[in-house]
């Protein structure tokens, strides 16, 4: 499955921004339960941003398919973020539970 498919690749720069914007949320008072749900409307406004000053809607369709293009694409950036974040925590935990045994 090429990851490509699901994502568009100009919009795959969004997943590192959105890890940061996810760490500098996660040293605020923000509750780490939110984060995910931050970042979520942050991708969907970015990626609506960008498609829009890409191609400005002409009708209708347009407008549809933009609205479902930006939801889309701005949580699977936001979910590959998240994903990314507890990879390199599950990574941490491991060494830690190496150098236990």
């Amino acid at each position: 499955m090429n990851y490509n498919e699901f994502v568009s690749p100009e919009l795959s720069l969004l997943i590192p921004v959105l890890y940061a914007i996810g760490m500098f949320i996660k040293n605020s008072n923000i509750k780490n339960w939110l984060i995910p749900f931050i970042l979520g409307a942050i991708g969907i406004l970015l990626t609506f941003f960008y498609l829009i000053s890409k191609d400005f809607p002409q009708n209708a369709s347009d407008i549809f398919t933009l609205i479902f293009a930006s939801i889309t694409q701005g949580i699977l950036s936001a979910a590959t973020s998240v994903y990314a974040n507890n990879l390199y925590k599950q990574f941490r935990a491991r060494n830690e539970d190496d150098d236990k045994d």
